[in-house]
C-alpha cells in the first residue's frame, strides 16, 4: 500500500482518505494494555493511532537504548496493525508532552556548548545516532513496508520556540536518510508566525488546537494552501500540575469543535485519545515565573479515562464521527445506557512495617565528596532525589541560605526536620536553631524537569553555595537517591518498572559520537509481562547487574529481581502499632486480594511521596491534590499476597490507605 499527500487529501493508494487518530503514548500505559486501549480507539470510529517517541526513556544514558518491555515500540505498533489502524509516530527530537525534559535526555546537557534544537553539529549528532536507533523499528513497519506507518511528524511545535530552517532541514534529511519514506508533517498552533516559523518544504504543515476549529483551520489553510488539512493536535482536555484543580472540558462543547473540523473535510488527531499516566518519577514540569510539577495522572479528561473506561466524551465524539466514517458496532455494556458495572469494594491496607530514610540510606547510598554542592546531574545521575550532608556549629543558631533549590529541599539537624525550601515559592532561606555541632542533612527531591520553555535541561539539586549567617558551608557528603530503583524489588516479573540510568557528567560532547555504534535489531518482541513470567538468563537483573548499580528516572525496565535491601528491610522489621508516621520513612503493607483488576490507592492523611504496588513505581502523591488517588494498573496487581511501599517525605496522620474502585483526581474548579 502506498500513503501520500494530493492537492486535496490524503492518498491511500490513490484514493481519498481521511485520517481519524487518536493519540496514545505506549510509555504512559502499561504494556499490558496496549491492546485493550488499540481497540477502543477503532471502537469508538478512529482508523490511526498517534504516539510521540520519549527519546530519554530509550536512551537514560549515552550508550544505552531500551527496547524492551514497556519501551517496545515495535510491539505497540504491531498491535495498532493487528487491529486494522494505521499509525502516525513523533520521534521529536524534543516531544513536550509535559514529559520530563519534553523527552530530551539530561545527559544532552552535560556540556553547556550542545546546541539543543537548533543547527549545531553536536547536538544533530545525537539525534542522527536516537533515529538509527529507531529506524530498526519504524523503517520496516511503514505503509509501503506493509506496516501500519503513515506518517512521521519531524520537531513539535517548533515554531513556539524558533525560527531556523538549517536546523529543520538538517532533521528532514536525517529522517529521510535512515529510510523513511511516508510523508513528514510539522505542527504549530495558528497564531502569530509560529506555523511558518515551525516548518519547511518537505514538511507537510499541520496544526495544534482544540477551539474555534473552523477560525484556525483558515489561518492553516493560508500558510499551506495545498493538501490535506489537519489538526495534529485536537486537545479534548488538559494536563493537571501539583497544586491546581482537575482540568476537565464540556464533552458537548468539544465535540460540536470536532464536528466543526470534520465538516470542513480535515484530518484530524484527538489529543488524547487516552492519556494514561506518569509512571515513576517521569512527569514533566512548566516554569514560567512560577514553577508546577506535573501531576502523576495524565488523564486529560480523554474520551478514555486513566483506568480505560470510555467516557462521556468517548459516546459524544463517536457520533460524530459517525456522521463522516464508517463505526463499528459497540459490544455489550460498551453503550452509554449500559448499566454500571458492579461497585468493587474498598480494601483496607495497613503500613505496619516502617523504617526511616536514615537507618536505611548507607544500603542505597553511593557517597561522594564535594567542597561544594553539586547538582544530581554534575554526580552523573538523573535520580529523583539527593542527600547532601555536612557539620555544623550552631550555638546561637543562624540563617541557612541556599542560591536556588531544584525543586524542594527538607532540612534536617541531626535527623530532626528544621524547614523545607521549595522552588514553588521562591524559597532561599531557614532559621536554623540553636542546637551547637550537628550533622545537617538537606534532601532535595527533583520534581520533575521543565517540558516546555527556557528553561529545558536545567540541572536538579541545590544550585549556587550554600551558606550559614553568609559563610559558605564545606566539606559535603553527597549521595543520589534512586528510590524508584531501591524499591522496585521482588515482584513476580510482570511490572514494568520505570527507572534510569545515569551517565557520567562528561559524556557529552563525546558519547554523541559513538551512539550510533550500537545497532539494535528492533525486531518486534512477544509481551514482556505475563503472569508466569521467569528470569530471562540473558536480562539484566535490576538487583546485582550494572542496572542495579546505576538506575535513575526514565527508562521502563521489565526483569524479575530479588528483594532489594529497603525491602528486605522492611520485611524484616517489626510490626509497628503506632498510629502515625514520620517521614522521611519507608513504610510497607501487606494486603490480599481476591482478583486482579484496576485499583486506585487512596492515602488519605499522607502528606508526600511516591509510592509501589508490587515493586511497580504508580508514582507520586501529595496531599496538596489535585488528585487524591494513584491509579494501580491490573497488570502489576496478584490475586492472593500484595505489597504496597510508600516513601513518605513528611507525616502521616494515618497508617491506613484503601484500595478503592474508582478514581478521584480532585476538584474541577479553580
Amino acid at each position: 500500500m502506498r500513503f501520500a499527500i494530493g492537492p486535496d487529501d490524503f492518498l491511500l493508494d490513490g484514493e481519498p482518505h481521511r485520517v481519524l487518530s487518536g493519540a496514545l503514548h505506549y510509555f504512559r500505559v502499561h504494556p499490558d494494555q496496549w491492546a485493550d486501549r488499540i481497540h477502543k480507539a477503532r471502537l469508538m470510529g478512529l482508523n490511526t493511532i498517534e504516539t510521540y517517541v520519549a527519546w530519554n526513556a530509550h536512551a537514560p544514558s549515552p550508550d544505552t537504548f531500551d527496547l524492551t518491555g514497556g519501551l517496545d515500540l515495535g510491539r505497540f505498533l504491531d498491535l495498532v496493525a493487528a487491529e486494522g489502524m494505521h499509525a502516525i509516530v513523533r520521534p521529536g527530537p524534543y516531544i513536550c508532552a509535559e514529559w520530563a525534559n519534553g523527552g530530551l535526555p539530561s545527559w544532552l546537557f552535560a556540556d553547556a556548548n550542545v546546541g539543543v534544537r537548533r543547527n549545531e553539529p553536536r547536538f544533530l549528532a545525537a539525534v542522527q545516532a536516537y533515529l538509527e536507533r529507531l529506524a530498526p523499528v519504524l523503517v520496516p513497519r511503514q505503509i509501503d513496508a506493509g506496516g501500519p506507518i503513515v506518517l512521521v511528524q519531524v520537531e513539535n511545535e517548533y515554531g513556539a520556540y524558533g525560527s531556523d530552517p538549517a536546523y529543520l532541514r538538517a532533521l528532514l534529511a536525517m529522517h529521510r536518510d535512515i529510510g523513511l519514506t511516508v510523508p513528514f508533517t510539522s505542527v504549530d498552533q495558528p497564531m502569530g508566525t509560529m506555523l511558518e516559523d515551525g516548518t519547511i518544504p518537505g514538511l507537510h504543515a499541520t496544526g495544534s488546537f482544540g477551539s474555534r476549529a473552523s477560525e484556525r483551520l483558515a489561518t492553516l489553510r493560508r500558510v499551506q494552501p495545498t493538501g490535506p488539512l489537519m489538526c495534529s493536535e485536537f486537545w479534548d482536555g488538559w494536563f493537571d500540575s501539583w497544586g491546581e484543580h482537575h482540568h476537565t472540558t464540556s464533552a458537548t462543547d468539544s465535540a460540536r469543535e470536532l464536528d466543526a473540523l470534520l465538516a470542513a473535510g480535515a484530518s484530524v488527531n484527538v489529543y488524547m485519545f487516552h492519556g494514561g499516566t506518569n509512571y515513576g518519577l517521569t512527569n514533566g514540569a512548566n516554569d514560567k515565573g512560577v514553577y508546577r510539577p506535573i501531576a502523576t495522572s495524565y488523564d486529560y479528561d480523554a474520551p478514555l479515562d486513566e483506568a480505560g473506561l470510555p467516557t462521556p466524551k468517548f459516546h459524544a465524539y463517536r457520533s460524530v464521527i459517525e456522521r463522516y466514517a464508517p463505526v463499528p458496532d459497540l459490544p455489550p455494556g460498551f453503550a452509554p445506557d449500559a448499566p454500571a458495572p458492579a461497585p468493587v469494594p474498598d480494601v483496607a491496607i495497613r503500613f505496619d512495617r516502617a523504617l526511616s530514610l536514615w537507618s536505611t540510606v548507607d544500603d542505597i547510598a553511593t557517597w561522594t565528596h564535594h567542597d561544594d554542592v553539586p547538582t544530581v546531574d554534575a554526580l552523573g545521575s538523573g535520580a529523583g532525589f539527593v542527600l547532601y550532608r555536612t557539620e555544623v556549629d550552631l550555638p546561637a543558631g543562624g540563617v541557612l541560605t541556599v542560591e536556588e533549590v531544584r525543586d524542594r529541599a527538607q532540612v534536617f539537624l541531626d535527623g530532626r526536620p528544621v524547614g523545607v525550601l521549595e522552588r514553588e515559592h521562591h524559597d532561599h532561606a531557614l532559621v536554623l536553631p540553636p542546637v551547637g555541632r550537628a550533622v545537617l542533612d538537606v534532601l532535595v527531591e527533583d520534581q520533575g524537569r521543565v517540558d516546555y520553555g527556557v528553561r529545558i535541561g536545567e540541572p536538579k539539586g541545590l544550585v549556587g553555595p550554600v551558606t550559614v549567617d553568609g559563610v559558605p558551608l564545606a566539606r559535603w557528603s553527597v549521595t543520589p537517591l534512586d528510590l524508584v530503583a531501591a524499591v522496585a524489588g521482588p515482584a513476580d516479573g510482570r511490572e514494568a518498572r520505570h527507572a534510569s540510568v545515569p551517565q557520567p557528567a562528561s559524556a557529552v560532547p563525546a558519547a554523541v559520537a559513538s551512539l550510533g555504534h550500537h545497532p539494535s535489531d528492533g525486531a518486534a518482541k512477544p509481551a514482556a509481562v505475563s503472569p508466569a513470567a521467569e528470569p530471562a538468563a540473558d536480562v539484566p537483573q535490576v538487583a546485582d547487574g550494572p542496572l542495579g548499580e546505576h538506575m535513575t528516572e526514565g527508562a521502563v525496565l521489565t526483569a524479575p529481581a530479588p528483594a532489594l535491601p529497603v525491602v528486605a528491610a522492611l520485611r524484616d522489621a517489626r510490626p509497628d502499632p503506632a498510629p502515625t508516621l514520620a517521614g522521611p520513612t519507608f513504610a510497607l503493607a501487606t494486603v490480599e486480594l481476591d482478583a486482579v483488576r484496576d485499583l486506585h490507592l487512596a492515602l488519605d492523611g499522607f502528606g508526600k511521596g511516591v509510592a509501589w504496588v508490587n515493586g511497580f513505581c504508580l508514582g507520586r502523591y501529595w496531599s496538596r491534590g489535585p488528585q487524591r488517588t494513584l491509579y494501580v494498573p491490573a497488570p502489576v496487581v496478584r490475586a492472593g499476597r500484595n505489597e504496597v511501599v510508600v516513601f513518605e517525605l513528611g507525616a502521616a496522620a494515618r497508617r491506613d490507605a484503601v484500595f478503592r474502585g474508582s478514581a478521584d483526581l480532585g476538584h474541577t474548579e479553580a
